[in-house]
């Protein structure tokens, strides 16, 4: 099982993203540091800002600029810090995968020019008290798709998914 943590700065831009967003669908690509035996740490996030009510659409523009950004900071030390997956917001339903997540994930992981051995989906939402909410999945080349660990950390407190 893969454990993906959101770092409190992370929390709070995801937060402040769904805030602006109000009842649309807001979301990005997620960049993390590989910390330990399926451990990661999101250490950048994009927000890209082209939703609607049940639908998400993410700029590969900014993706990519976002990216090579980040691995230029990084110095190219891929096994370290790379791509990890995507994050979208769930305001209306459940932040579980529908099955069109489930069908771009397979998708991505699929395509040879990413290149990946997995790939993690992080559904979030605000919570009536205004506190991020969510799930993660892993998806495989195979086919194959896992729940994973998604900790959320705020200032001084630690939730884990």
């Amino acid at each position: 099982m893969v454990t993906l943590v959101l770092p409190s700065d992370i929390t709070n831009q995801i937060e402040r993203a769904l805030v602006r967003s109000g009842r649309y669908e807001v979301g990005g690509v997620l960049m993390a540091e590989h910390v330990g035996p399926n451990e990661f740490v999101v250490r950048e996030i994009t927000v890209h800002r082209r939703g609607a009510f049940a639908l998400f659409w993410r700029k590969m523009e900014e993706a990519m600029t976002a990216l090579q950004r980040f691995f230029a900071r990084t110095e190219q030390d891929y096994t370290r810090f790379n791509y990890i997956g995507e994050w979208h917001s769930h305001p209306s339903f459940d932040p579980l995968p529908s099955s069109r997540d489930h069908e771009s994930m397979y998708e991505i992981v699929s395509d040879a020019i990413v290149g990946a051995n997995f790939v993690v989906l992080v559904i979030v939402k605000l919570q009536e008290e205004g506190f991020l909410t969510g799930s993660a999945h892993s998806y495989l080349p195979d086919g194959t798709v896992e729940l994973s660990r998604l900790v959320v950390q705020r200032d001084h407190v630690t939730v884990a998914t």
